[in-house]
């Protein structure tokens, strides 16, 4: 398949060109020479790990949702060099999605966390500047506010999350903003809700959670990004018949 007609099929159901305004990181095609893909990587971030696995399994694409540009120029030298010279001689193109991803209420990371979750009645949340990018919903009847991580992660990565347990021992509304999504604890916080679940651990969040009474539990800002592009790999399989595969390359972050 053409790496221009993955990209408009991608296009397709990613709100890419209506996110450029928002998102400075470069959706879509980074890197590329042309030519035919059969095979797409999947992984989080674009590093050469990624590249490694992906150039080895015989990739022609990898996607990820960090991508190697944010909004500024970078000088080519040292590891951003090696990474583009990699690329280049293995003929392997890069895509990037990172808030579209993020926000896409099927396959992006936060509706891949509501889902194993079980919630249920979902609404957007969490708004970056006017675009809602994460999901708010709602377990059946009351669990226990560990139960989130466990569903998430099982009982080894539920003790490696960091739980803030400041509001209610049982827990029904949730709020879920993948990443690095911290100060978002203020939408749900004003929304009264439960529990506020994102990635990475922000220091000056923990007093904002004990005042306003609510849970949080910090995810891992990778472990939390895993869901957008396992599902949208999936999709792309079922969709388009080309051969996919998720490395899972884990930070521990």
């Amino acid at each position: 398949m053409r790496i221009q007609d993955i990209d408009a099929y991608f296009r397709s159901f990613l709100r890419i060109a209506e996110m450029e305004q928002t998102d400075n990181s470069l959706n879509g095609i980074q890197v590329s020479s042309g030519g035919d893909v059969q095979k797409i990587a999947f992984a989080v971030d674009a590093c050469m790990a990624a590249f490694r696995l992906a150039a080895q399994w015989g990739a022609g694409m990898l996607f990820v949702h960090h991508g190697l540009f944010w909004g500024k120029d970078l000088r080519v030298q040292g590891a951003h060099y090696q990474r583009l010279k990699f690329l280049a001689e293995n003929n392997l193109a890069l895509y990037a999605v990172h808030l579209p991803l993020d926000m896409h209420p099927e396959v992006g990371n936060n509706a891949g966390i509501a889902a194993s979750l079980g919630l249920i009645d979902t609404a957007p949340f969490g708004f970056y500047k006017g675009s809602a990018i994460g999901v708010r919903g709602c377990f059946p009847a009351p669990v226990p506010r560990e139960e989130a991580a466990r569903r998430l992660f099982g009982s080894s990565a539920a003790q490696a999350a960091s739980l803030l347990p400041f509001g209610p021992a049982q827990i029904q509304t949730v709020g879920i903003v993948s990443g690095g999504g911290g100060y978002e604890v203020n939408q749900a916080a004003a929304l009264g809700l439960d529990l506020y679940i994102t990635g990475e651990a922000a220091h000056a969040v923990y007093h904002t959670a004990e005042e306003e009474g609510i849970n949080v539990l910090f995810a891992g800002h990778y472990q939390t990004e895993t869901w957008g592009v396992r599902l949208t790999a999936e999709k792309t399989t079922a969709d388009t018949g080309l051969e996919t595969r998720f490395f899972d390359i884990p930070t521990g972050l």
